[in-house]
């Protein structure tokens, strides 16, 4: 009973704190116990108290092996914090002058030191090795132990070298503490540090306050995400995106339509990415777009959403960002936009890695394209996917719960995805099944004979989607399971020999198809039964058209339909609003703009519009990087491929650059290369068909031309017309 009181003594005088929170009082009694302890607890739960705290109480010093140096900062600041002994906790890492490891060295050796702050790196360095040796060590603690896995979703080689440095050093306890495992990572934790017999402490992976959804990636997801923003005005977000582009690009876009935002990405100095953390912490700034380099050990509790722009590599990762969201408890919404098409990009961007690395690259995607697909409660699938069994038929707090799809009879599907696991002996994994059942004879289908076995395409008559979901399905009801040694093959469970036995109802829903939907979309915008305003859509271009008699112009060169149309969503009635619209510019507006903004406004008076004006998004102008040394080159004549190859473009690059500088409303003269490329005729017959079409589609002029003009050359003419009229 006396420790019973002591312990908890000692986390009131140390920490403050009443009570220990779920699992940390059985963690830290079987450290003290001096037993191996393996943590699975998510973000928030209060993993590190469960080695400071038996830091503090046991003799020697602890050694904690974490992989940022600015997570071991953080870490090493709040325990200084907590104790009046100066040298309570210290790390060791490359930031560190020769003085100050002196120093450190020190207060270790005189028992000052109760926790060692050390990188894998910095472990393995013989120097650091062999002052280890020297010391008490009460244990040794792995923190963020999922990067020992190549399954894990942030795998670093150093891991794997902790346990052979430890033997070095000196046997001494181990814990190890992860907030995001699958069985698969765990298992590989286990045995990469030889601690088979640890004791294992899991919590639960559920974060009921958290709502998840995923939408489809089509159309304009900024104006989505802007729209989304001012709806949950003055909260705290963060965005993910996967390329440092897209973060600088969207925090942009994301000022100019008054959200206060900010950048941060590995390649920032890191001046800046530590100033632009800070205001997001002192709350100067609500939004931070981030690549996953952000977040790490960033103590938030109040982010009330995370948006993911790009889906990301892994389950695991997903869970870890998202998990970012709502640490108090309070409200946090989970946005992710997906299609197959990013899916594919990061496919590419694994060639000419290892094959194997390949290999677990392409599973964990796939269990990420599983997810997003779903029609199943989110919050199901995820926890499955950490080995926890979530028994409620519905979360309340997920899209697909909220919004459930139609669900039928798959009891004779179920049967036969489980029979085929069995005729094949479980030695595959989902795609070769799933090939064989809607009857593709692939080079493996043909080399194992599974062409020959009676389910064969036998499920012909639905496609791969629809199996892939069956055998999905199959997973999560615990049928099948995917083996931990040869991850990915599929193996039947009792409970699945139990159905095959017997088969019973078992309903199914169809996934999203997100692929489809987009067809959808795009007949819908064609349909417009969009947002638009059709009978100011005829006004404009009457207006227009009249405009370009005048000016002896075709209507294209005025405004183009994308422009209108967007002026008949978003209804502008200032010159300013009026060059935020798509494809108009400042140039334009200023040059065309007075009339339409006029009967815009009349419009919206006569029709007593309410003009979501906070919806008018403002684009960054598609500026050229290269704009002035384009131009500069241009008024001195110098020839078109000569520029392209002292910027280090190509030739077709240049010219987009050159598009971007005159569509945005600057002038340039090409005349006199013009003049060496075509002839006087030429151009003329070029700048009659432009003048004469109801489009400037650089395609149907050179299907017109049957191929007489490259389609460079029409460009540059269509360049030449825009620049002349058009600004």
């Amino acid at each position: 009973m006396g420790l019973e009181f002591d312990l908890h003594a000692k986390l009131k005088e140390y920490f403050g704190f009443d009570n220990f929170k779920g699992n940390q009082e059985a963690i830290i009694r079987n450290v003290l116990a001096g037993n191996n302890t393996f943590v699975l607890m998510p973000t928030g739960g209060g993993k590190s108290l469960c080695y400071q705290l038996p830091a503090l109480l046991l003799e020697g010093t602890a050694i904690v092996i974490s992989p940022l140096i600015a997570l071991m900062k953080n870490q090493v600041d709040a325990m200084r914090s907590f104790s009046a002994a100066e040298g309570v906790a210290h790390f060791l890492n490359s930031s560190l002058s020769k003085n100050e490891i002196l120093s450190v060295k020190e207060d270790i050796l005189n028992g000052k030191t109760k926790m060692l702050y050390v990188a894998p790196e910095s472990l393995t360095k013989e120097s650091n090795v062999e002052f280890l040796k020297k010391i008490k060590i009460s244990f040794f603690a792995v923190d963020e132990a999922h990067c020992i896995s190549e399954w894990g979703h942030d795998f670093r080689t150093e891991y794997r070298k902790i346990r052979p440095i430890v033997e070095e050093i000196g046997r001494a306890p181990i814990i190890a503490l992860t907030a995001t495992a699958t069985p698969k990572v765990q298992n590989d934790i286990q045995k990469n540090l030889d601690m088979l017999d640890a004791q294992v402490f899991k919590s639960s992976f559920n974060r009921p306050n958290l709502y998840y959804e995923v939408r489809p990636k089509q159309g304009d997801i900024t104006k989505d995400i802007i729209k989304f923003i001012k709806n949950h005005e003055g909260k705290s977000g963060i965005i993910y995106c996967l390329s440092r582009k897209k973060v600088e690009e969207l925090a942009e876009v994301l000022c100019i339509n008054g959200i206060k935002a900010a950048p941060y990405h590995a390649g920032m100095d890191a001046a800046t990415r530590s100033a632009n953390q800070d205001k997001f912490l002192m709350e100067e700034i609500d939004v931070i777009v981030a690549t996953i380099a952000f977040g790490m050990g960033i103590d938030k509790p109040d982010v009330r959403f995370v948006i993911h722009y790009d889906i990301p590599k892994s389950l695991e990762g997903y869970y870890q960002e998202t998990g970012r969201a709502g640490r108090d408890g309070g409200e946090g919404i989970c946005l992710t936009y997906y299609s197959f098409k990013d899916i594919q990009k990061l496919e590419k961007f694994m060639q000419g890695k290892p094959i194997a690395e390949q290999e677990i690259g392409k599973q964990l995607l796939m269990e990420t394209v599983a997810y997003a697909e779903t029609s199943q409660c989110r919050r199901k699938v995820l926890l499955h996917y950490f080995g926890e069994n979530y028994t409620e038929e519905n979360c309340g707090c997920c899209d697909n719960c909220l919004y459930p799809k139609k669900e039928f009879e798959g009891k004779e599907y179920i049967a036969d995805a489980l029979q085929l696991v069995v005729d094949v002996k479980e030695k595959f994994k989902i795609e070769h099944l799933v090939n064989v059942l809607v009857g593709e004879a692939d080079n493996a289908v043909k080399a194992y004979k599974h062409d020959e076995l009676e389910l064969f395409g036998s499920g012909s008559d639905k496609n791969q989607q629809f199996w892939t979901m069956v055998y999905r399905r199959a997973l999560v009801a615990g049928f099948i399971e995917k083996d931990i040694e040869q991850y990915g093959v599929i193996k039947i469970t009792p409970e699945g020999q139990k159905f095959l036995k017997k088969p019973h109802s078992f309903m199914l829903m169809e996934d999203h198809n997100y692929e489809e939907n987009e067809e959808d979309e795009k007949i819908q915008e064609k349909g417009g039964v969009s947002a638009l305003d059709s009978t100011l859509f005829a006004i404009l271009k009457d207006l227009r058209k009249k405009i370009a008699k005048t000016n002896n112009l075709p209507p294209y060169v005025i405004f183009q339909d994308p422009s209108l149309e967007d002026m008949c969503t978003n209804y502008p009635i200032t010159i300013e609003e009026l060059s935020n619209i798509q494809g108009v510019g400042a140039g334009k507006a200023q040059k065309y703009g007075k009339e339409f903004v006029e009967v815009i406004k009349q419009y919206v008076e006569d029709n007593e519009i309410e003009r979501a004006q906070d919806m008018v998004v403002k684009t960054v102008a598609n500026k050229s990087k290269f704009k002035v040394y384009i131009i500069q080159n241009i008024d001195r004549q110098i020839d078109l491929e000569d520029i392209a190859s002292a910027l280090g473009l190509s030739y077709d690059e240049l010219i987009k650059e050159m598009e971007a500088i005159v569509f945005s409303g600057t002038k340039i003269n090409i005349d006199y290369y013009l003049n060496q490329i075509l002839d006087a005729d030429q151009q003329e017959e070029i700048m009659d068909y432009f003048m004469e079409a109801t489009t400037d589609n650089i395609g149907e002029a050179f299907d017109a031309f049957e191929g007489d003009y490259s389609e460079e050359d029409l460009r540059l003419m269509r360049l030449k017309l825009h620049s002349k009229h058009g600004n």
